[in-house]
């Protein structure tokens, strides 16, 4: 998944996910150098990191 479509997954701004989702444990995958470079996130370890983040219990 490019960026958008992951904060769309996510239910985040675009912002976000440049700014907070690497620091919080989701790793991107950048294809490209400088300003021109793709991130792109798996969709399997989006799903894997959003079971993380759900409450105990739920």
């Amino acid at each position: 998944m490019d960026v958008k479509q992951t904060a769309k997954y996510l239910n985040m701004s675009v912002p976000w996910v440049y700014r907070e989702a690497s620091r919080l444990g989701l790793m991107p995958y950048k294809f490209g150098r400088g300003r021109n470079a793709k991130i792109q996130f798996k969709v399997s370890e989006v799903q894997a990191w959003l079971r993380q983040q759900q409450l105990p219990g739920q």
